[in-house]
């Protein structure tokens, strides 16, 4: 059975381990306080009732020959007297007894031994003065109970709210350097005047990032050294294949260093466009009207559809190889008939073969990665990923989706990009331009 998971805030759990924290010390002490007080006063009953007791035999001594008996509530071998005080009394003893009456409330019982064996006794409840500072104590202590809870409460969302602003800032930043906004620091996001931990995780996560661009950096210097040195001589070895004497092996020798030329020459565009130094070169154009005749000169045999025609401004060079990467991709992998739509700013590019493979779909394009055996076998995995790059230059979004659900047969569906050209182009310096408050209210009317 699937586990549930239950999701709660950093606050919260602050909040409740203050408030239960605080709640297990206010009923300890309340406790500790109640009984040390009821202690207090049932031993200061003792003692009043001894004096009481104490002055009711000296006054029945001092009477003894008159008539009458004992006085101010005292009795005189009380058979009601507690087993445990009366034998305390044999053994010649002043003695006090403390039981719990009936409806609850404690009864004092103070017992002298007198001359011949008699017995002196005095009994009463508990005080009801007393009983009613016990009450009021009671709830002097309840009160202060769920005020210390409430108020733990408070201090816990105050410093649980801070603790969680500060890891959700983080969280954040470290997302947008997830999505290649390799500028953003987690420290400077975090901010604040108090460090803790907090610091410490942003710290190392920036130190992470750090080591994470050297080394993308490194490899991508490598990988467009290495490409550059394969230039010339892949250059020298297509030309000397040109002039080998005409056959079969010669067909052969020159398609192999073609195909290597086209490689270096991906090759070195990716590494361009890891770098972020390419920039757009701007032109408006209708971009129905431009796709058609763009498609119509790469693949006369794609359908194309324009819903809806939409003025842009992008850089033509750059959305034709996204064009042409995208139908190259679909010839390869896919499966006719291929179709491409344009809706306004949106052009979507769909082939009837087996679909992207899971993990494009999860991940995005990656170099050297052709996808699964249905969707494989045929280049090097460059031409998405020199796509995606080309679409970022220009300020779009490529997506990619299978037309069919996930888990239906193979062929059923097809895969389908689509690439979302911003309504605002970036500028010659990758930027996006900044719109006046007259441009911004005509844009949203």
């Amino acid at each position: 059975m699937k586990r549930l998971a239950l999701r709660t805030g950093v606050r919260w759990k602050i909040s409740i381990a203050i408030a239960a924290v605080g709640a297990l010390i206010a009923v300890a002490l309340s406790l500790v306080v109640h009984n040390a007080a009821r202690v207090s006063m049932i031993e200061n009953a003792r003692e009043v009732q001894l004096e009481r007791l104490l002055g009711a035999q000296r006054f029945y001594e001092a009477t003894s020959m008159q008539k009458g008996g004992p006085k101010f509530g005292a009795k005189l071998n009380d058979p009601t007297i507690p087993p445990s005080l009366r034998d305390e009394v044999r053994k010649n003893r002043r003695a006090t007894h403390v039981e719990q009456g009936s409806d609850g409330v404690p009864e004092v019982w103070a017992a002298v031994p007198l001359a011949g064996g008699d017995v002196l006794s005095l009994h009463s409840r508990f005080a009801d003065r007393s009983a009613t500072i016990m009450d009021d104590l009671d709830r002097a202590l309840i009160i202060g109970s769920v005020s210390v809870v409430f108020g733990g409460c408070a201090l816990g969302v105050l410093i649980g709210g801070q603790l969680s602003r500060r890891l959700r800032k983080a969280a954040a930043a470290a997302g947008r350097v997830a999505q290649g906004q390799t500028d953003v620091r987690v420290r400077e996001a975090v901010g604040g005047v108090v460090r803790d931990e907090t610091d410490e995780l942003a710290r190392a996560v920036d130190a992470l990032t750090d080591a994470l661009n050297e080394r993308i950096e490194a490899e991508r210097r490598v990988t467009a050294d290495i490409a550059h040195e394969l230039r010339t001589p892949v250059t020298g070895l297509l030309t000397a294949a040109e002039l080998l004497p005409p056959g079969r092996p010669t067909e052969l020798v020159r398609d192999r260093a073609q195909a290597m030329r086209t490689l270096v020459e991906d090759v070195l565009e990716v590494a361009r466009l890891d770098s972020a130094s390419e920039r757009a070169e701007l032109q408006m154009l209708p971009l129905g009207e431009f796709v058609s005749r763009r498609i119509g000169l790469l693949n006369p045999d794609v359908t194309v559809r324009v819903v809806h025609e939409s003025w842009v401004s992008t850089d033509p060079r750059r959305l034709e190889r996204i064009l042409g990467n995208l139908l190259g991709n679909a010839a390869k992998h896919g499966s006719t008939p291929v179709e491409v739509t344009v809706e306004g700013r949106v052009v979507r590019v769909r082939d009837h073969g087996p679909g992207f493979p899971e993990e494009l779909l999860r991940d995005g394009p990656s170099r050297f990665r052709t996808g699964s055996v249905d969707r494989a076998g045929h280049g090097h995995g460059l031409g998405l990923t020199i796509a995606a790059g080309q679409a970022r230059v220009l300020g779009a979004r490529l997506t990619f989706r299978n037309a069919a659900p996930s888990g239906a047969a193979v062929g059923t569906g097809g895969a389908i990009a689509v690439l979302w050209l911003p309504e605002h182009a970036p500028t010659d310096t990758g930027s996006f331009p900044v719109l006046r408050m007259a441009d911004q209210r005509q844009a949203s009317d």
